[in-house]
């Protein structure tokens, strides 16, 4: 039995190389060759995806959804998903969540993978029991980090419970690309050891060593590697699916997928990605390897975020000294991983610590609300002294933070009564309202087409690395 590939060019490929701009139509031009490569499932839905069609592209993600969908009649369909977050960035009421699973495998979706950014458990359950209840393939993705807290007997023991929850297979989610050959040996032989679920590892290239870590996986007894079409693969994406494909043909590891389909995706997603490089949307800087990811364990995504903040403020003088400022934070905070939204956040408070020049003097809202216990349990225990300083005596809350929501649903069904039309519309508003708000009163009451071409703005939000 070979190894599987995920091909994942059509999500997180676009996503991390030029922030989820592909459109629908470019999605659907290749799609009838890809889901013709023999692949084990493709990624095409979830993530930032969701966000960017509704605040960038002026489309319906649901509809890309099911167009997709229509084309593709080999392959699985997956997508990611972020536990009690959903698509959002906020934790969402048990029904939403549930809602938002039935609709997205009423719409076409396979395979969902949950993940949380603390690894809380507790934040994955509803999105498990909905999954397995609508009849969709469950997989829980672990989000990969290294600190004192954040051994591989860590990563054995969340592997157990995920399998006791119910999940039908393992992701190693190394949303940063930190983890090395040797470390992926010892976890994946320790995982293959300890658990039946069948085990997936997802990384990026940005540091360098992806490519290593995969074969070393794959020798460790991996099931599946989550692989990028050769034009939308390394820099700050997944490794290349030829070259995996052609290194392990002819081995007991060899994927089987057709060359001759391979080939022409490539050569229509390579026009796709010349236009986003002549545009500027793609940055050639996203295409190098940057061996500070190994450094300060820091997501390309969240490098980039902060480059911008920086540069905003007149301070990219200050960037080393912000770079060796994220890992004493993620420290104090109880080493949560820097995937998002906790990446946006520790790197937040990076910069606000070296820019105004004493620890913690200005504390963003989202970092009071994570201290508070809003977003779940903290890997390790948080600095008391800083605990303090920012919350006082406040109470922090243990339970589940969902437990502390009301149903939500029918509340959001009866408010957008007026530009609601179906259920997916609703789910849209809850997750994104503004934009979601203008999005659906353009689509059911378009105005006449101007001739004059009016330029959007974009708003710096930084979707990479999930």
């Amino acid at each position: 039995m070979g190894v599987k590939i995920v091909e994942t060019s059509l999500r997180d490929g676009h996503q991390s190389l030029f922030a989820t701009r592909m459109t629908t139509d470019e999605v659907l031009s290749v799609a009838k060759e890809i889901d013709e490569a023999g692949f084990y499932a493709l990624e095409v839905w979830g993530g930032a995806t969701f966000d960017s069609c509704i605040r960038f592209l002026n489309e319906d993600p649901w509809e890309r959804l099911r167009k997709v969908r229509a084309v593709c009649k080999h392959t699985k369909l997956q997508m990611l998903f972020r536990g009690q977050n959903i698509l959002g960035y906020r934790h969402y009421s048990d029904d939403v969540v549930d809602m938002f699973v039935k609709k997205s495998i009423e719409n076409g979706i396979d395979i969902i993978r949950v993940f949380d950014a603390l690894n809380d458990i507790r934040n994955l359950k509803q999105a498990v029991i909905s999954t397995k209840k609508y009849g969709g393939h469950c997989q829980i993705a672990l989000s990969y980090t290294t600190s004192p807290v954040h051994t591989v007997e860590y990563y054995v023991e969340l592997a157990k419970q995920v399998e006791e929850l119910g999940a039908d297979s393992l992701c190693i989610k190394d949303m940063a690309g930190v983890l090395t050959p040797q470390n992926a040996y010892e976890l994946i032989s320790k995982l293959k050891k300890n658990t039946k679920l069948p085990i997936e590892l997802h990384s990026h290239c940005t540091g360098g060593i992806c490519e290593l870590t995969y074969m070393k996986a794959i020798e460790a007894g991996c099931d599946i590697i989550d692989c990028g079409l050769s034009p939308l693969s390394n820099g700050t994406a997944q490794p290349s699916t030829q070259a995996f494909n052609c290194v392990l043909k002819g081995t007991k590891y060899d994927p089987k997928l057709n060359d001759e389909m391979l080939n022409n995706a490539s050569e229509i997603l390579t026009k796709i990605k010349d236009k986003y490089l002549a545009n500027g949307k793609l940055n050639p800087k996203s295409l190098s390897v940057n061996p500070n990811i190994l450094k300060y364990q820091v997501p390309g995504g969240m490098l980039s975020n902060l480059m911008s903040q920086l540069k905003e403020q007149g301070a990219m003088d200050k960037y080393e000294d912000v770079l060796k400022e994220v890992p004493n934070v993620r420290k104090d905070l109880g080493y949560p991983p820097l995937v998002t939204p906790l990446s946006q956040m520790v790197g937040t408070q990076a910069v606000l610590n070296v820019i105004t020049g004493e620890r913690y003097k200005m504390v963003p809202k989202e970092i009071r609300d994570y201290l508070h216990g809003k977003y779940g349990k903290a890997p390790a225990p948080v600095d008391e002294k800083v605990l303090h300083k920012i919350i006082g005596d406040d109470e922090v809350i243990t339970c589940r933070p969902a437990d502390l929501l009301a149903p939500e649903f029918e509340a959001l069904k009866e408010k957008y009564k007026d530009i609601a039309r179906c259920d997916e519309d609703v789910l849209s508003l809850a997750l994104f309202e503004q934009y979601a708000t203008e999005f659906l009163k353009k689509k059911y009451n378009p105005e006449p087409v101007k001739e004059d071409k009016v330029e959007v703005e974009e708003f710096n939000v930084i979707l990479g690395g999930n």
